[in-house]
């Protein structure tokens, strides 16, 4: 089974940016869709980004404009490119995949702070 590990997370100032990777044991290319997720603390895990096979992409509202979502088939990575960091952005972003969800990684920590 490929297995996701995210990596690029870090502190960063408001108006920042940080570019998140989530690397791929095995081939992407069967995967449907890869999803970024994020958990703040307190609250629910919430979706903020999708990338198709196809290279379609869908945000969440409070990051439309901001973040940018791809992949790179032939490095099974995809990247979450997150400009214009808020405080509101601080949480613990997650890779998986859908519809069949892969074993949650650890995450990594972001942290938008003056």
């Amino acid at each position: 089974q490929v297995q996701l590990v995210e990596s690029g997370g870090g502190l960063v100032q408001p108006g920042g940016s940080l570019r998140l990777v989530c690397a791929a044991s095995g081939s992407i290319g069967s995967i449907s869709a890869v999803v970024w997720y994020r958990q703040a603390p307190g609250k629910q895990r919430e979706l903020v980004a999708v990338i198709t096979n196809d290279g379609s992409t869908k945000y969440a509202d409070s990051v439309t404009g901001r973040f940018t979502i791809s992949r790179d088939n032939a490095k099974n990575t995809i990247y979450l490119q997150m400009d214009s960091l808020k405080p509101e952005d601080t949480a613990v972003y997650y890779c998986n995949s859908l519809p069949n969800i892969l074993a949650w990684g650890r995450g990594t920590q972001v942290t938008v702070s003056s």
